[in-house]
């Protein structure tokens, strides 16, 4: 093997001390520094991730919905049809709401015996809904909902389950936006008619 040529590298001494660049810590970065802006970091992150979430589960809406609320469907003529019972349900903290709401309807033509609700609701509901089972329902729906003052109407077999008779029935629960809502006056007991 044939020995490599000398160079002026062969002349440097061997202990010489220190070879190549040497870095000097950065005074300016420490720990507590670096954990508070991983910190920040990290809560910024967890902060996105929850408004993500909520947006995907639907609780937040960025943008308002193109579509019809439920009575403005196309196609559908609000009717009053007094053959559906309607089962009242006060889901507002004032008692009395669901006879002043049954005198309502009964002055609209429905019969005493068909119009029914509880005063004894616990929980809280934002906006006053009358729901309907099937889509042949929704005309009568949208009747209640006018003579109530022009209300929110939705389809939902929720309640279904409260209907004891062949009749088709109808649930308005009635929300906290309910105006005109009066509480009866000390004599006054709110008619429910029994069954």
């Amino acid at each position: 093997m044939s020995k490599s040529p000398h160079d002026r590298f062969d002349d440097v001494p061997r202990h010489s001390g220190r070879v190549g660049a040497h870095r000097a810590e950065q005074p300016g970065i420490n720990g507590p520094v670096t954990l508070l802006w991983s910190a920040a970091v990290a809560l910024v992150l967890i902060v996105i991730g929850i408004f993500v979430s909520l947006v995907l589960m639907g609780r937040i809406q960025l943008f308002a919905s193109g579509e019809p609320a439920p009575q403005q469907t196309q196609g559908v003529v609000a009717e009053i049809d007094t053959t559906y019972r309607v089962l009242i349900l006060n889901a507002t903290p004032q008692a009395g709401v669901v006879a002043s709401v049954r005198k309502e309807l009964i002055a609209e033509g429905w019969a005493a015996d068909a119009v029914f609700g509880s005063d004894g609701s616990t929980s809280e509901f934002p906006d006053t809904t009358v729901f309907y089972v099937e889509k042949a329902d929704e005309a009568a729906a949208l009747g209640v909902a006018e003579v109530l003052g022009g209300v929110k109407v939705e389809q939902s077999d929720h309640y279904a389950s409260m209907n004891d008779s062949e009749l088709p029935q109808l649930t308005v629960v009635i929300g906290l936006d309910h105006l005109g809502a009066k509480s009866p006056s000390p004599g006054e007991v709110p008619e429910t008619p029994a069954g």
